[in-house]
C-alpha cells in the first residue's frame, strides 16, 4: 500500500496577507490536504482560513501534537499516513519542526519510511539572520536562555565568548513579555564592541530590524519590544 506524504507547511508570523508570505504552490498544497497535525489547533484553523482552504474547517481532521509526545502519540498521528493519507504539519508560527515538537514527528516519519517534504515559507530566524548584517556563514540558534537573571547573564557571556572565538552569530528568542528584560540584560552584559541585532514583528507592518554595537545601543532609547515577537542576534569580535 502506498504511504502518504508528510508536508511541512510554514505558518504566517502574523496577520499579513497570504500573498506576501506564502508561495502560491505552498498555499495550493495546503488547500489540497484534509488531515493536519498541528502545534495549536486554533492557530492552524486561522491559518487555513487565511489560505482559503475550500473545505469547511469543522470537516478537517486537525490533531494537536503533544508538547512532549511519546512513541504511541507519534505512531497514532502517523497511522493515517501509513494507510495512504497525505498530511500537513503546522507549527504555531513559522517553519514546523524548528524549535517545536514537530521535529519528533518528522523523525518518526523517517523511521516509518514516510516521505517528508519541506515547503517554503516564513522563518523568523532566517529572516532575522538575512537582515542582520551579521555572519551568515557560521551561526547557531539557542532557543530560550535561562529565566533566572544570574544564569541568563552567565549564558549570555558564554555565547558572546563562543561568538568571538568562532566568529559565529548567536540567535535566541524570549517569551514576548520578557523581551525588554532580555534586551536590558544584553545591553548591560555584552562588551561594547559586540554587535546586537533586534528583529521585531518580522513580515508585519510594524516590522523593525536594527543592528548596532552595544555601545551604540546604550546611547539611544530601548526599542518597544513588549509582548512583540522578537529575535535577538549577537556577533562578538
Amino acid at each position: 500500500m502506498r504511504k502518504g506524504t508528510l508536508y511541512l507547511i510554514p505558518v504566517s508570523l502574523g496577520p499579513s496577507p497570504s500573498s506576501l508570505t506564502t508561495p502560491t504552490d505552498v498555499a495550493s498544497r495546503a488547500r489540497s490536504l484534509n488531515y493536519f497535525v498541528v502545534e495549536n489547533a486554533k492557530t492552524a484553523r486561522a491559518e487555513l482560513k487565511r489560505l482559503e482552504h475550500p473545505a469547511p474547517l469543522r470537516d478537517l481532521d486537525i490533531r494537536e501534537l503533544p508538547e512532549k509526545p511519546g512513541a504511541s502519540d507519534l505512531d497514532g498521528l502517523l497511522a493515517p499516513l501509513l494507510a495512504g493519507l497525505d498530511a500537513g504539519l503546522m507549527s504555531e508560527a513559522g517553519c514546523p519542526a524548528v524549535a517545536d515538537p514537530g521535529a519528533l514527528l518528522v523523525r518518526r516519519a523517517h523511521e516509518k519510511g514516510i516521505a517528508v517534504v519541506p515547503l517554503v515559507g516564513p522563518s523568523s530566524l532566517l529572516l532575522a539572520l538575512m537582515a542582520s548584517g551579521l555572519n551568515g556563514q557560521s551561526f547557531a540558534f539557542h532557543g530560550y536562555l535561562p529565566v533566572d537573571e544570574e544564569a541568563r547573564n552567565k549564558r549570555i557571556r558564554e555565547l558572546e565568548a563562543e561568538s568571538a572565538r568562532h566568529s559565529r552569530t548567536q540567535l535566541f528568542i524570549e517569551t514576548p513579555y520578557r523581551n525588554e528584560r532580555m534586551f536590558e540584560a544584553l545591553r548591560s552584559t555584552c562588551r561594547p564592541d559586540t554587535r546586537l541585532c533586534v528583529a521585531r514583528d518580522l513580515t508585519l507592518e510594524s516590522e523593525s530590524i536594527s543592528t548596532r554595537t552595544i555601545a551604540d545601543w546604550k546611547q539611544i532609547s530601548p526599542p518597544d519590544l513588549a509582548r512583540r515577537p522578537t529575535v535577538f542576534l549577537i556577533l562578538a569580535t
